[in-house]
């Protein structure tokens, strides 16, 4: 983890920044918030930022955003009086640590808000032989393609591929192609020059020149645009990028990890993406199976997420055999995202040490049921029956835009809002299916938001 510390280093900040470094970080230092900010566009970026409250947060928090370089940022100050506290918080500040500082509490900050310490734990036969996999691997300088459904921890591989790597001491960076618009994307990877556009202010490294020495993880590159696929195919081939508005490649040095959640070999076949550069990517495949195909591995992470959310939150808990049946014969078709949530809900909802049937709950605070599917896929298996169902009762005289915005608004109301899941039923990209979202709200439409139904719906 890298940590950048803004304000003068004397004193209890100072104390901060041992802490921080005792505890594995990797911790730079800017006097104030102007040589914070040029520290971040010329690549020595952080995964997390703290700064004396008494330096401009307000202003830091405005440039980062206005340049799209993401990190979250804590505010430490001496003593935990609520109003500076509470003024920090209001300036942009994620969190605010007193000072001086204890350092299970700058642990626990560094923990919640960078969270890139999770273990990857496989005790099924299919995840330990992946794991194998993995290792054999990982010290090679081999792009590798990680595939599977959302939440299976394909993020997580790709960490421990890192850490086993011979870049392991490197820079690892994360971009997340479906999170970032299409017109933002380019810049975002392979940086720009001053005046290559409005608003770029300044020079700005990309996460390729970020990644420099070390790993490069493209999150969900299936939602990458095709005309951006072409540059980066290059960028992969010749390792070298152009910058927006540079008048020379640059030369990088860097390990290549995807993900992506969709059959890529479907995706080619619809034009949505290259051949070429599936091919590129695809040296090695790490196919994570969902959740449901791992039994041995259920208890061992619900266990592991019953310990970190207790010791988060200051409690004793643990599971009770029926917890751990139902947890055993629960669907889970969110995967261990959806279980660590469940976890998490459970820690809070226990009124004692042992966590019970009644404790598992769904978002919504229905039961988690046995062989059942969870609320949001029985929305989505009603909105495909639905789908079905509507595609014979459509009314004369509408247009094909206007049956398109009843199935895809109705059925997102069916899936709780849930943008994964009716992309999904619906057989498009996330990317497509908020494009569209986005259109129909800009029209005046109303459009379910996560974990809601329209009013109307």
């Amino acid at each position: 983890m890298r940590v950048l510390i803004i304000g003068n280093l004397a004193g209890q900040l100072s104390a901060a920044t041992k802490i921080a470094f005792d505890r594995g970080a990797k911790v730079l230092h800017a006097n104030d918030a102007d040589a914070a900010m040029d520290m971040l566009r010329t690549g020595r970026g952080a995964d997390i930022v703290m700064i004396d409250v008494h330096e401009d947060i307000r202003s830091l928090v405005a440039a980062m955003k206005q340049e799209r370089i993401v990190a979250p940022v804590v505010a430490c100050g001496i003593g935990a009086n609520p109003d500076t506290a509470a003024n920090a918080i209001r300036a942009g500040a994620r969190e605010f640590i007193p000072l001086p500082p204890d350092p299970e509490l700058i642990a626990a900050v560094l923990a919640a808000v960078a969270d890139d310490d999770r273990p990857l734990i496989a005790h099924d036969p299919a995840m330990m032989e992946l794991r194998r996999v993995a290792d054999q691997i990982a010290p090679s300088d081999a792009s590798v393609l990680i595939t599977g459904e959302s939440g299976v921890g394909k993020e997580v591989m790709a960490r421990y591929l890192h850490k086993r790597s011979k870049r392991a001491d490197k820079p690892y960076i994360s971009v997340n192609c479906a999170a970032i618009p299409e017109n933002l994307l380019e810049s975002e990877l392979f940086g720009h020059e001053k005046g290559a556009f409005t608003g770029a202010v300044a020079r700005r490294i990309g996460k390729f020149e970020e990644a420099d020495g070390g790993t490069l993880l493209l999150d969900e590159i299936s939602e990458m645009d095709i005309r951006l696929q072409a540059k980066l195919l290059r960028a992969i081939q010749e390792r070298e990028i152009d910058r927006v508005g540079g008048a020379k490649p640059v030369k990088v040095d860097i390990r290549i990890i995807a993900t992506s959640n969709r059959i890529l070999q479907e995706a080619v076949m619809r034009g949505e993406f290259r051949k070429d550069l599936l091919y590129r990517l695809n040296v090695m495949n790490l196919h994570i199976p969902p959740l449901r195909e791992r039994p041995s591995d259920l208890i061992a992470l619900a266990e592991y997420f019953v310990e970190k959310y207790a010791v988060a939150n200051g409690f004793d808990r643990r599971l009770s055999e029926a917890a751990r049946d139902r947890i055993r014969s629960a669907s889970w078709l969110g995967n261990v995202r959806e279980l660590e949530n469940a976890m998490h809900r459970a820690v809070i909802l226990a009124r004692g040490n042992e966590i019970q049937v009644d404790d598992l709950r769904t978002p919504d605070g229905r039961p988690v049921q046995a062989n059942a599917l969870d609320v949001t896929a029985e929305r989505a298996v009603s909105a495909a029956e639905a789908a079905i169902k509507g595609a014979t009762s459509f009314q004369i005289g509408q247009t094909v835009a206007e049956v398109e915005q009843d199935l895809i608004l109705h059925t997102l109301d069916h899936c709780l809002g849930n943008r994964t899941h009716a992309a999904n039923i619906l057989g498009i990209s996330i990317r497509t299916l908020r494009n569209k979202l986005r259109a129909y709200q800009d029209a005046g439409v109303e459009v379910a938001a996560p974990g809601e139904v329209r009013a109307a719906g």
